[in-house]
């Protein structure tokens, strides 16, 4: 790797984009690919290899880091290889995102999050700060996830084989959580429904239906007035 005081250290065989802009003392490891118009901030770290326990289940191949035109990479995030970045996506600062995750376009990733390894986010989703979405997570389009959302995969604990799955919670198309949440392995989160802030989640979740409490209980539906194709029209 080269560089100056202050400047990006690049490795080998980088592939940067016109009119990038790095912060000060930023990382890009080897074979990174940094799409042009991108903001990567201070002290970021783009594209290092995972580190792997022994016993890991997340291993696998591992392809080259890849952020799209126009995203923006907050200052101290680690970006591992293997990740996805789609063009306009957005990082904040201090998160951390780890291999093969897929980050879809125009997405939002608040500061101080952890997206494991092999989750998918789609386009347009807003997750808030400091939430944890474990390995298998998805999400589909347009999906709130509140701060400080806990999602888990693992019912076990790590008191299993290693060919028992382990999967993450699957968040539907315009589905909202509310702050401070908790999804239980393998949940389902209907389309348009409604999680509460500090609610448990220990089974699925039907679509349009509001839930709280612990565990979380059915309530009522979304109304009309709430649903993502009545109210993004009036917000353009």
């Amino acid at each position: 790797m080269r560089g100056q005081a202050g400047a990006p250290i690049v490795g080998e065989r980088v592939r940067i984009g016109e009119n990038v802009r790095f912060g000060a003392h930023v990382v890009v490891h080897d074979d990174t690919v940094v799409g042009g118009g991108s903001e990567i901030g201070d002290m970021a770290v783009l594209g290092r290899a995972p580190k792997l326990a022994p016993h890991s289940s997340a291993h696998g191949r591992t392809d080259p880091l890849w952020v799209g035109p126009g995203a923006w990479i907050g200052a101290g995030s680690v970006v591992l290889a293997g990740a996805r970045i789609a063009t306009g996506a957005i990082v904040g600062d201090r998160c951390f995102v780890r291999e093969r995750a897929l980050i879809g376009e125009a997405a939002v990733i608040g500061s101080g999050s952890v997206i494991d390894n092999d989750v998918v986010i789609g386009a347009r989703c807003r997750i808030q700060t400091a939430v944890y979405l474990p390995a298998g997570t998805v999400l589909e389009e347009d999906v709130f996830v509140g701060p400080g959302v806990t999602a888990t995969n693992d019912n076990t604990m790590a008191r299993h084989g290693p060919a028992e799955p382990t999967p993450g919670p699957k968040l539907r198309r315009a589905c909202r959580v509310g702050g401070g949440a908790v999804l239980l392995p393998g949940v389902e989160v209907g389309v348009e429904a409604f999680v509460a802030a500090g609610a448990v989640v220990t089974k699925d979740v039907p679509p349009r239906t509001v839930v709280m409490g612990v565990p979380a209980r059915t309530v009522r539906l979304v109304p009309c007035e709430q649903l993502l194709e009545r109210w993004r029209p009036a917000q353009q």
